[in-house]
């Protein structure tokens, strides 16, 4: 596919052609390319991110040659794919399919954050992909979503899962916006592409204006990380409109927040108040430092340099593969020179 295909065009022409791909992100409207040099994800701890879908990738470096990369190219390859922009123009990427399938969702309202404790595999393994949505009042999770492969002989829902009861409707993650814009739930089957995503290609997305940060933690702290940012609830509340927690499983990209370490994710959309945000960060990020948390690339966050590079195993590495295809810092920019290059 070319670059800057999004998703939600390409999922439609990969189903009409019997083909899926092993995973989506919560939105549609992202770009391939995009999504993959950031590392964005969907959820699944059996499913890893959408750069762990590229079997090749096509750049142009920074004395304008075309280069190819595929998996037979090992270890440069694996550190190109996440590759922050730093290597070149991304122009071509090379997705591994899989016959295409059907999927339902099912939502689940008001689940006791205490549950988590127990039984946070179960409940994250309950589908081939689940979110939890929380505002971090009352130690409860608002919903959980999950998504399922449909199968003809499906039994009907359970009614509650650890607590939390089914839905009686098509609901928003946040409750007090419509679902229209979301995709269909109730069980009622479709193809992975329709209930994958939580929103529609054609509609807006989230909750329109809105800014994101998103943090990575080892799973076996999901639930200690959870009761950390869950300690802030007074300060940060007033100022999100959700956070959403996920999981995603290891691999082996370089500068993936999950290489070698199966992780949870704990996203917050924050409202448009960009400098209380930017002020309510460092709390959340102090929060998580025991548990060495990784910021995702594509969103905010107010990491010290020192810190992030300090968390990063293949840095060295990575860095050598850039100075290899940029060797005149042609691609470097502001966001790379100070987080990857500052001390």
């Amino acid at each position: 596919v070319e670059a800057g295909m999004k998703y939600g065009e390409l999922a439609p022409y990969l189903h009409q052609n019997g083909y899926a791909l092993h995973n989506l992100a919560s939105l549609p409207h992202i770009s391939v390319a995009g999504s993959c040099a950031t590392a964005t994800h969907g959820s699944g701890v059996n499913n890893g991110n959408l750069s762990t879908g590229i079997v090749a990738i096509e750049f142009v470096n920074a004395a304008g040659e075309i280069v190819n990369l595929s998996k037979t190219d090992g270890e440069q390859f694996l550190g190109a794919i996440v590759g922050l922009g730093a290597l070149g123009v991304v122009t071509k990427l090379t997705l591994e399919l899989q016959p295409t399938f059907n999927m339902k969702q099912y939502v689940y309202r008001n689940l006791p954050m205490a549950a988590l404790e127990k039984n946070f595999d179960a409940i994250m393994s309950s589908g081939y992909s689940v979110s939890l949505f929380t505002d971090w009042k009352n130690k409860n999770v608002n919903e959980v979503w999950v998504k399922s492969k449909a199968a003809a002989d499906d039994i009907a829902a359970v009614p509650e899962l650890f607590g939390a009861k089914l839905a009686t409707k098509n609901l928003h993650p946040i409750e007090d916006i419509a679902a229209e814009n979301c995709t269909e739930q109730m069980g009622v089957s479709g193809p992975w592409f329709e209930r994958m995503p939580h929103f529609k290609m054609g509609f807006k997305p989230s909750a329109g204006k809105e800014l994101q940060a998103e943090y990575f933690v080892p799973i076996e702290h999901a639930y200690e990380a959870m009761m950390a940012m869950e300690q802030l609830h007074e300060k940060i509340t007033p100022h999100l409109f959700i956070s959403e927690i996920r999981t995603i499983q290891e691999d082996t990209l370089w500068m993936s927040p999950c290489y070698k370490k199966t992780c949870v994710a704990l996203h917050t959309t924050w409202k448009q108040e960009v400098d209380t945000v930017m002020n309510l960060l460092p709390l959340v990020e102090a929060q998580l430092a025991p548990f060495n948390a990784r910021p995702h690339w594509a969103k905010l966050f107010n990491m010290a340099p020192s810190v992030l590079q300090s968390r990063i195993e293949k840095l060295a590495d990575f860095k050598e593969l850039v100075k290899k295809y940029d060797p005149n810092g042609k691609f470097r920019n502001d966001f790379l020179n100070k987080n990857l290059y500052n001390g």
